[in-house]
């Protein structure tokens, strides 16, 4: 995944600052966000569940689980998170399966900012990228400077990629250009002393935002102030990535390329366990938005626990059985 912000073709560079004037003022970023088409959750839900029912056969199994392996950002966003954890999970990045070195690599390490250094060194040629959550993760409840400063910090250790939460209070309560703005500044913080840029990935979570409509608007939102990539949740709410909501940002990223010409990916984060899951997800982008997005430049994984059950799959697929308790790491 390249680490600068893409170099738009002129005609995309174009048509994204063509719709300056959606964001020029507050009222105007509300006029359009609330002119989006209305969502019919009915149907958002019927094709989800429609898209999870898709049978995958034994060949294409085995392909997929390698993706979605691939496509993991292994976690570890704990208090009591310490170099040595944030070392061993490094290591189960770079060779998941100890037993198979065939086993694809993970796409990133995401961990708290004073660990990116750790984190960082432990990753050195592997090809693994860093994330670092920032600008107070999980709650967001914090002054503006403040998240600056913190998502700097990460960039000045070294996270490739940088996972910002939203103001949820602000959203909900109307203030569109005050999120706007906030994502904005974040994304020039990502600015390293090169010129180049850490990418940005900015969550919503989605279990507190109430609507569908909702959803869509912030989607529209973040990606007019600058998100590489859009995410559901930080995994630490009682509710976060469904498939409808996932679906429903995979369809706002479609219609903002066909819009303006700009590509940005999406990461489904919490409660994603299971091979199964993982199917269901990668079945979804890709009838969506089309096996271009089916990379990890493009779709991430926000799981820990998925690794592990995507281990023992492929272990099955490979040998015909299952393997003991002990086969896999207990994160």
């Amino acid at each position: 995944m390249p680490t600068t912000v893409p170099a738009y073709g002129k005609e995309a560079a174009g048509r994204l600052a063509s719709m300056a004037d959606v964001t020029a003022s507050d009222g105007a970023l509300r006029r359009f966000l609330h002119g989006l088409p209305g969502v019919d959750a009915v149907g958002l839900q019927a094709r989800a569940a429609t898209l999870g029912t898709r049978s995958i056969k034994t060949t294409a199994k085995a392909y997929a689980i390698d993706l979605a392996i691939s496509m993991i950002d292994l976690t570890t966003l704990e208090g009591a998170d310490t170099p040595g954890k944030v070392r061993a999970l490094c290591a189960k990045g770079i060779n998941p399966d100890p037993t198979d070195r065939g086993t694809p690599k993970v796409a990133a390490i995401c961990v708290y900012p004073d660990m990116v250094a750790t984190a960082k060194e432990a990753l050195a040629g592997s090809g693994i990228h860093v994330a670092s959550v920032a600008t107070a993760f999980p709650a967001g409840r914090a002054a503006l400077p403040v998240k600056l400063a913190d998502t700097r910090d990460a960039v000045a250790a070294g996270a490739d990629e940088i996972d910002m939460v939203i103001d949820r209070g602000a959203f909900l309560s109307g203030r569109y250009l005050t999120v706007f703005e906030e994502i904005k500044q974040v994304k020039e913080a990502c600015r390293r002393e090169d010129g180049s840029y850490a990418h940005l990935k900015v969550i919503f979570e989605t279990g507190e935002l109430q609507t569908y409509d909702n959803v869509r608007r912030v989607s529209w939102l973040a990606m007019l102030a600058g998100a590489d990539f859009i995410k559901t949740s930080t995994g630490k709410v009682a509710v976060n990535a469904t498939p409808p909501v996932t679906l429903l940002m995979l369809e706002a990223v479609r219609d903002f390329r066909a819009t303006t010409g700009v590509q940005v990916g999406v990461k489904p984060a919490g409660g994603i366990r299971t091979t199964k899951d993982a199917m269901k997800y990668l079945v979804m982008v890709n009838e969506t938005l089309g096996d271009q997005w089916l990379t990890a430049d493009w779709f991430r994984f926000g799981a820990s626990s998925l690794l592990n059950d995507l281990l023992m799959q492929r272990q099955k697929l490979g040998t015909g059985r299952y393997s003991g308790p002990d086969y896999v790491t207990v994160d």
